[in-house]
């Protein structure tokens, strides 16, 4: 079979599954199998595949049509320019996710110190130290499977010298140390809403960095709590939040004596991120 054939075909099975980005699914996927770019389906569609490309590349469709998300099938997801090991035991670093690393590198110099909780990927932890000089970062995370994820991005990135990734539920338990900042995308969907997303989430990602329990805001009071016994004066908290959930999310900042609290919306207009800074 041509190139363009296999593609024209593996689009049109994506399509009648019900994704949304069929076309773009269907290329990925091929350039993943034959090594190929964008250039290959406009200048060489009449390219032959091999038996075993095509054997490949029709095993990946049949899973991207069962709904399982692009980035597990090819293994890797871009986030802040950067290219992170992704399998299905984190979550796929999603581009709104991005305004919770930007927000950060406001605040950060170099030199800091600060702390990721629920990192899964490492990706936000990660592209901060990427983007930084000197600074370093503690990573949680309560899954082994979602922290050996982090420790291979740690090691394509080099930043063994620079990271510390500690297993636990959300704050360390045996650690006694101040950060000058604390990010976490936490889980904060409410249960109830979790059977309505669509396949590739409730399906694919992993349920326990979903679950932000009955109202979706179980993890922030946790976090919010616990962070002004981690936090220097005047360190920050900033974490992702659902796109309905900044005011919920702000009271709760506010009331533990939190300042300077914000809500920061993403490239779509919705709520992403509350920040606040602890002045004690």
């Amino acid at each position: 079979m041509i190139y363009s054939d296999a593609y024209n075909i593996a689009s049109a099975k994506i399509k009648e599954a019900g994704v949304t980005e069929y076309n773009l699914d269907a290329r990925l996927l091929l350039e993943f199998v034959c090594g190929t770019d964008f250039n290959t389906l406009l200048v060489h569609g009449d390219r032959e595949l091999s038996p075993l490309e095509e054997k490949k590349y029709n095993e990946l469709v049949d899973k991207r049509v069962a709904r399982i998300p692009l980035a597990y099938l090819v293994g890797y997801q871009e986030f802040m320019g950067l290219q992170f090991k992704v399998n299905e035991n984190v979550l796929i670093p999603n581009q709104d996710t991005e305004t919770l690393a930007e927000e950060a590198l406001r605040e950060l110099s170099d030199g800091m110190c600060f702390m990721d909780l629920c990192t899964g990927s490492g990706c936000v932890a990660l592209s901060i130290l990427n983007y930084t000089n000197d600074t370093s970062a503690y990573m949680t995370d309560i899954s082994d499977k979602a922290i050996e994820v982090a420790i291979d991005n740690v090691h394509k990135f080099g930043f063994e010298n620079r990271t510390q990734i500690i297993k636990t539920d959300i704050f360390p338990a045996n650690e006694k140390r101040k950060f000058d900042m604390i990010v976490a995308n936490p889980p904060y969907i409410r249960t109830d809403v979790i059977d309505t997303l669509p396949p590739e989430v409730r399906l694919g990602e992993p349920y326990i960095a979903l679950d932000g329990g009955s109202d979706g805001l179980a993890f922030y009071r946790r976090i919010i709590t616990g962070a002004k016994e981690w936090l220097f004066k005047s360190g920050w908290l900033m974490m992702e939040i659902g796109y309905d959930q900044g005011r919920d999310v702000s009271m709760l900042m506010i009331k533990e004596g939190y300042h300077e609290v914000e809500v920061v919306k993403d490239l779509g207009g919705n709520d992403r991120v509350v920040r606040g800074c602890l002045k004690i």
